[in-house]
C-alpha cells in the first residue's frame, strides 16, 4: 500500500519533493502546502493533488510529510505533526537550534514516529559508492563553492553550505571531535558568506571545510587521505578518483557510478522507512550532531569577526 504523503513549502526545492513524490509508486502524493495560495495551487494542479495554506488541515489525510520550509519554522510545524502521530522528513538544518532539535528527539521517544533529515550529498553515488573503498581516514578536506544566488543568504554560508560537509565528515570518522578552529568573513551580506573550519577528531584524523558563496563557479569535492591511498570525489559529476600503492609503485583507478538523482533517492529511503519502520541513514540525532558542529564553528567565527 503507498504511504500517503503531503509536502509542506513548496519554495525551490518543496517543488521537487512534490514532483518526486508524485513518481513513486510507494507514494501517493496528498496535498501540498504553502502559505502562498496561488504558489500552492499551482503545484497541485501540476501534481494532480490537493492545495492548502495551513499544515494543520492534511494532517488527518497523510502518513508522513516533508517539511520544506524556511528553517525557523521546522520546529513549530514538527513539533505539531509529531503531536499527531507523523513521520518527518525535515530538510536541513533539522532546526535553528540545539534545544530544539533535542526537543524533538526527546518528543519522538513517546511515539512512534520516524524524522528523516534531509542531508542530501549521504544519497549522492559518489558517496554510496566510495563507502568501501575508506577505512581510517587520516585526513579529510572539503570544498563547496558556490556563485552568489541571494537564495540562501538568510543564513550563514556555514549552515547553508558547510553542514552538508560536515555530516560527511562526521559520518565517515567514527570518533568525537577534540578541537575546532574556524575563519571566516561577511562580505555581501549580514551573515557569513565564506568560512573554513579545521577539526581535530581523538583518534588523530582532522579535517579541513571550505565553503563559500561567492565563487564564479559551483564547486563540490570531497578528499580522502588514508593510509596507502588517497580518494578523490566530485559531487557534480560523481566520479571517484582513487590512487593507491601496489607493488609496482603508484596506481589509479577512475569509478562513476550509474546516476541516480540523490534527492530521488533520498524520498525512495524515506517511504522505506516509513514502510519498514526502519532508523533513517540521516535520523534526528544525525541532524543534531551536524547542527551542533556547524553552529560552534558559526560561533568561533563571529566571535573572531
Amino acid at each position: 500500500m503507498a504511504v500517503k504523503v503531503g509536502v509542506i513549502g513548496v519554495g525551490y526545492l518543496g517543488q521537487h519533493h512534490a514532483r518526486i513524490f508524485s513518481e513513486l509508486r510507494e507514494a501517493e502524493l496528498v496535498a501540498v502546502v504553502d502559505i502562498d495560495k496561488i504558489r500552492a495551487d499551482t503545484f497541485a494542479e501540476k501534481y494532480c493533488c490537493e492545495s492548502y495554506t495551513d499544515f494543520k488541515d492534511i494532517l488527518h489525510k497523510v502518513d508522513a510529510l516533508s517539511i520544506v520550509t524556511p528553517t525557523p519554522s521546522h520546529f513549530d510545524i514538527a513539533f505539531d505533526c509529531l503531536r499527531a502521530g507523523k513521520d518527518l522528513l525535515i530538510e536541513k538544518p533539522i532546526t535553528v537550534s540545539i534545544d530544539e532539535a533535542d526537543e524533538l528527539i526527546r518528543g519522538l521517544k513517546d511515539t512512534d514516529c520516524i524524522i528523516q533529515v534531509g542531508h542530501l550529498e549521504r544519497y549522492n553515488p559518489a558517496i554510496l559508492a566510495v563507502s568501501d573503498m575508506i577505512n581510517e581516514p587520516v585526513f579529510i578536506e572539503s570544498e563547496r563553492f558556490s556563485p552568489f544566488l541571494g537564495r540562501g543568504t538568510d543564513v550563514d554560508v556555514t549552515l547553508d553550505l558547510m553542514i552538508h560537509d560536515i555530516d560527511i565528515i562526521l559520518s565517515l570518522i567514527s570518533s568525537p571531535i577534540k578541537e575546532i578552529k574556524a575563519v571566516g568573513s561577511k562580505v555581501l551580506t549580514d551573515k557569513i558568506d565564506v568560512a573554513k573550519a579545521w577539526l581535530e577528531f581523538e583518534n588523530g584524523c582532522t579535517a579541513l571545510a571550505t565553503v563559500s558563496r561567492l565563487s564564479p563557479v559551483k564547486q563540490r569535492k570531497l578528499k580522502i587521505f588514508q593510509k596507502d591511498a588517497y580518494i578523490s570525489i566530485d559531487y557534480q559529476t560523481s566520479e571517484i578518483k582513487r590512487y593507491f600503492r601496489n607493488e609496482s609503485g603508484i596506481a589509479s583507478e577512475i569509478k562513476i557510478p550509474e546516476h541516480k538523482e540523490p534527492l530521488k533517492e533520498e524520498l525512495r529511503d524515506f517511504i522505506r522507512c516509513v514502510k519498514e519502520r526502519k532508523r533513517p541513514i540521516v535520523s534526528a540525532i544525525e541532524g543534531r550532531d551536524a547542527l551542533k558542529v556547524v553552529l560552534e564553528i558559526s560561533n568561533i567565527i563571529k566571535n573572531g569577526l
